[in-house]
């Protein structure tokens, strides 16, 4: 999973893809697997719903959720289908259900209906993963419509709102909400505006909403990466920008989604954090700048 010397590191293939992208079609494929992650039962017979599950950290996220015994809800965009098709695969090949609910979590009629359908499948939902997201460059500040503001912030921090509101009335004591930040959400980004300042949202977002939740027992923690191997960035970057993705980090390449995902299960796990609530967690590949 972590061996230094193997993990891909720029320069990688110069490619572009439509947005949303897809994952089967990045060049060289994340890894998700995660083989040297051992399962130790730390999720038994609980119930997770993870948004943008499809792929990326979603996807890794959900494949050791699995491992450490949990069902897993994945809502994904209708473009996105091949590739919750391979991640529920993945789901089932480590002996756990995974449930694919397609829909736009911009939507609040849908975030209810899909904590529902998670609700009427598995019986339960301990576990609430915010990590759908869009992302869009914009060098010049012209450039970036209302339009475009509106849509990364109807995703990017209403989606998380809309799945909240909709989850929390069937979580109990000890369940978990984990949210995905970003660097650029401490740092701040030029180039990306808008998804910047809804990222250093979720990270007040999960701050409070630890605050208002902690007498009932749900913990909320956020993830904050650095860059990341995922389908998200040839469908926002030139060809030529991407083969050099992650090269500025102190470890010279971007995270595999298998090096992220442990985090995610420290926090939805009461053995490992029963004491943790409204933690903003960086994963900068040796960075110690952010904040």
């Amino acid at each position: 999973m972590t061996n230094e010397n193997q993990e891909p590191k720029p320069p990688f293939p110069e490619q572009h893809q439509e947005r949303p992208g897809q994952e089967s079609e990045l060049q060289p494929q994340p890894r998700y697997s995660a083989p040297l992650y051992k399962g130790a039962n730390k999720l038994q017979g609980q119930v997770a719903l993870i948004t943008g599950g499809d792929s990326g950290i979603g996807r890794a996220v959900a494949v050791l959720f699995a491992r450490e015994g949990a069902n897993v809800t994945i809502i994904h965009l209708a473009e996105e289908n091949t590739d919750a098709q391979e991640t529920r695969q993945a789901v089932e090949a480590e002996g756990q259900k995974a449930l694919l609910v397609c829909g736009d979590v911009s939507d609040s009629a849908f975030c209810r209906s899909a904590v529902e359908q998670t609700i009427q499948e598995f019986g339960q939902l301990n576990i609430l993963v915010n990590n759908a997201a869009y992302q869009q460059h914009r060098k010049e500040l012209d450039e970036l419509t209302e339009e475009q503001w509106d849509h990364t912030f109807k995703t990017n921090i209403y989606g998380y709102f809309y799945m909240v509101k909709a989850a929390v009335p069937h979580l109990k004591s000890g369940s978990a909400i984990i949210n995905t930040g970003s660097i650029t959400g401490l740092e701040g980004n030029g180039a990306l505006l808008d998804y910047s300042s809804t990222k250093g949202a979720i990270h007040a977002f999960t701050k409070s909403l630890a605050q208002k939740l902690v007498e009932a027992r749900i913990r909320v923690n956020c993830v904050s990466p650095g860059p990341v191997w995922t389908p998200l960035n040839p469908a926002d970057r030139p060809a030529e920008e991407v083969s050099q993705f992650g090269a500025q980090t102190p470890y010279q390449r971007p995270a595999q989604p298998e090096e992220i995902a442990p985090a995610y299960v420290y926090f939805a796990s009461t053995a490992d954090s029963s004491y943790v609530t409204g933690e903003v967690l960086t994963l900068l590949g040796g960075s110690t700048r952010a904040g």
